[in-house]
């Protein structure tokens, strides 16, 4: 059957459709996505902007017509943190229903974490016993751990890369210079003040295996040194502690205007790196991580992977 995967992110509004039945891999038939950077268009009062609304109505609209145009059988739609976190957040989704007949449905930060994990478990496989997850969104971290494919700890912060280049560094895209060193160092140590009740938690939970996904995540292994998207699906991919030190030492002295330049460095999210890689390496550093492994599937497949567990098997 043909799915499709609406995902509203914090960045992004991303359609996936793939090629699936039970027990089998399901294959990309079609990608698209929109970049809207939700994450960085709420406003004082905590409400998504009207133009944040228009751009999101708009992107739904056209997602759901190219998702009809390739006879999609089922689509499935939702949102996550910045919806899910904006104050106006029911006039939102009822306005994307009105406009578009696309019914978003909103995901606790705990169940991206669990979907996530889930599409880490699939790809890695029983082998890689004990997991540790970890995923940096446009408006949320989310950590999961455990040995089998309903994890043992999922935990949703509100530390994603986009929330805070908005509320803490302060920074857009074309901002020609770098935010100050004590704006980064009181990132940091907000940082590492929400990941105290966390910390002990998933300590207790334990692993064998540290992965990571999301796009911030791939940027940063990139820059690091791991092989490029063009190298495969199949390519194994790390980013380790020291490298990312090295990261971070040199791009919160580059404008995120200029970070676009960096190889393997997306335009929609530049500006959002310098946050998400004090993130990944307070998240690292607090947990006693010295290697991820990166995993290519993450949301959405865990998603889609959900849906086809529901179907009756054939």
């Amino acid at each position: 059957m043909r799915l499709g995967v609406l995902d509203v992110g914090s960045n992004t509004v991303h359609l996936l459709v793939v090629d699936a039945h039970r027990g089998a891999h399901p294959w990309p038939a079609h990608s698209e996505k929109a970049v809207l950077r939700l994450a960085e268009q709420i406003g004082p009062d905590g409400a998504l902007t009207d133009a944040g609304a228009d751009a999101l109505v708009k992107a739904v609209a056209t997602a759901k017509e190219a998702a009809a145009g390739l006879d999609t059988d089922d689509l499935m739609a939702f949102a996550t943190s910045a919806v899910r976190d904006a104050a106006n957040s029911s006039q939102v989704l009822a306005r994307v229903r009105d406009e578009t007949g696309v019914r978003l449905e909103v995901l606790p930060g705990a169940d991206e974490a669990r979907m996530t994990f889930l599409a880490v478990r699939r790809w890695f496989g029983w082998s890689a016993g004990r997991l540790l997850v970890l995923d940096i969104g446009g408006g949320s971290l989310e950590i999961a751990a455990g040995i089998d494919e309903e994890p043992d700890a999922a935990v949703s912060l509100p530390l994603g890369a986009g929330r805070l280049t908005r509320d803490r560094l302060r920074v857009s895209p074309d901002s020609a210079a770098p935010p100050s060193a004590e704006l980064v160092d009181d990132l940091r140590a907000y940082v590492d003040g929400r990941l105290d009740k966390v910390v002990e938690q998933l300590t207790e939970v334990g692993w064998e295996r540290p992965v990571a996904t999301s796009k911030t995540f791939r940027m940063l292994a990139r820059l690091a040194g791991a092989a490029p998207s063009g190298a495969g699906l199949w390519v194994r991919r790390q980013l380790t502690r020291s490298g990312l030190r090295q990261v971070l030492g040199f791009i919160r002295h580059i404008p995120p205007a200029q970070l676009v330049e960096l190889e393997g460095v997306s335009v929609g999210r530049a500006h959002q790196l310098l946050a998400g890689a004090v993130v990944a390496e307070a998240v690292m550093r607090r947990l006693d991580v010295d290697a991820l492994d990166i995993c290519p599937w993450a949301l959405r497949e865990g998603v889609i992977l959900r849906r086809l567990d529901q179907l009756a098997p054939m």
